[in-house]
């Protein structure tokens, strides 16, 4: 068993900086995050910090396995002062974490070290949707780090061969809907368009559904707001998928590995899966992406993956030290290196410049439409302590709608009333 401050090697082991000595003054900041195959980005923005920075010291814990676990990781350290310094949490984790912390004084309202920068530095660099995907309840307690939001990935050959043009992808549902039935009657045995919230492992797809409607899960209060227009909507399209489109209700890896193979005409899915995807094409075809269409120009967006860099120290030398790691990280430099190596969207508005990632986008064109939509980012929104619960019920209801054993109406006033009476229990 590790403990917090040990610097472990090799594979899942992570010393993001190098060893500089212990000069006196200097400032050693206990980081955290999630996702171990995360390190190939996290270790480098480090050692790059460092070296600009070289009276800073950053150590990294052994990163948790996914953010539910870090989370829960977190709000044990709260309860027995093990908090790291400096924590990733993932944007739908972030809500129930602020509000632990918050009233305990262990998290820190970064709205006063944004000001301080000027309003220049801000204005420039972030987006005022991208930085209220760091808010909870009106105070800035995270700085947007990682971001992704659902995009389209689509076969160009079987496209064309239903007489679509690949250079225009629908920027409707209704068009990508006709579409893809249009390929599933081209090619019979190929699926037209698979949108699989039946398979996928959380509710971001069935999120984006509602919310580039003009919809969102959750009101102000906290009760449910799905289960309006918007909702009606996205539980209907759902079963045309199936109808319409020629989808199959199969699992997540099929999904993903049929797309490859030729036998999907659009599929979506994260944009950080942009290089396991164009593994799986392989080849075979002329991969391309598209962003997501959104039905609602003026209140529509898309949900929010990803995480934000949160301060949790309370000593004020490593609170100061801690707002220059989360700016670097958050700044153009860091956002190129863990773009290129995601396929993430990124978080700074800078880093899309000629000077950082605008030569990479013109290399690989692929990546530029979750790029394309970051000023249609959402809060990826959470149920709670009772979300992976609520997810699971959610998704056995839609697979219901979509194989057609229950009407889409019906459907989405049990998926509402199951939804609030888990979120009271």
């Amino acid at each position: 068993m590790t403990t917090r401050r040990t610097l472990l090697a090799s594979g899942a082991a992570l010393l993001a900086a190098p060893a500089i000595g212990r000069a006196q003054g200097q400032v050693t900041l206990d980081v955290l995050f999630a996702n171990p195959s995360f390190a190939r980005f996290f270790t480098p923005i480090a050692e790059a910090f460092t070296r600009a920075n070289p009276g800073i010291r950053i150590v990294f814990r052994q990163p948790a396995p996914n953010y539910d676990e870090q989370h829960q990781a977190l709000l044990r350290g709260a309860l027995t002062n093990q908090l790291p310094d400096v924590t990733f949490p993932g944007f739908n984790r972030l809500p129930e974490l602020a509000r632990t912390l918050a009233p305990r004084n262990q998290i820190a309202d970064l709205a006063p070290l944004i000001a301080a920068e000027g309003a220049a530095w801000k204005d420039a660099s972030f987006s005022g949707r991208m930085l209220a995907l760091g808010q909870v309840d009106g105070t800035q307690y995270g700085m947007p780090f990682n971001a992704s939001s659902p995009v389209a990935y689509y076969n160009p050959e079987l496209v064309r061969r239903a007489g679509g043009d690949p250079e225009n992808f629908p920027k409707d549902w209704d068009g990508v809907v006709a579409l893809g039935g249009r390929i599933k009657a081209a090619v019979p045995e190929a699926m037209g368009v698979s949108y699989y919230i039946n398979s996928f492992d959380s509710d971001w797809l069935w999120q984006a559904l509602i919310q580039q409607g003009g919809g969102r899960m959750l009101n102000a209060d906290g009760s449910v707001a799905f289960g309006g227009a918007a909702g009606q909507a996205a539980m209907a399209m759902a079963r045309r998928f199936v109808t319409d489109s020629g989808m199959g209700l199969i699992g997540a890896d099929q999904n993903r590995q049929q797309f490859g193979t030729g036998g999907t005409g659009v599929i979506f899915d994260s944009p950080a899966r942009l290089g396991v995807i164009t593994g799986l094409v392989g080849g075979r075809f002329p991969l391309r992406t598209a962003p997501f269409p959104i039905t609602d120009a003026a209140n529509g967006g898309v949900p929010t993956g990803g995480n934000a860099a949160v301060i949790l120290t309370r000593d004020a030398a490593k609170r100061e030290a801690a707002w220059k790691y989360v700016k670097y990280s958050a700044g153009p430099e860091a956002q190129k290196v863990a773009v290129e190596m995601t396929g993430y969207l990124p978080t700074n508005k800078l880093a899309e410049g000629a000077d950082f990632l605008g030569p990479w986008y013109a290399q690989n064109p692929n990546a530029r439409s979750a790029a394309m939509q970051a000023d249609k980012s959402l809060p990826w929104e959470d149920y709670g302590a009772n979300g992976p619960r609520i997810h699971r019920m959610q998704q056995e209801i839609l697979t219901s709608v979509m194989r057609g054993d229950l009407a889409p109406p019906a459907g989405l006033t049990r998926m509402v009333q199951q939804t609030t009476s888990m979120m009271r229990g």
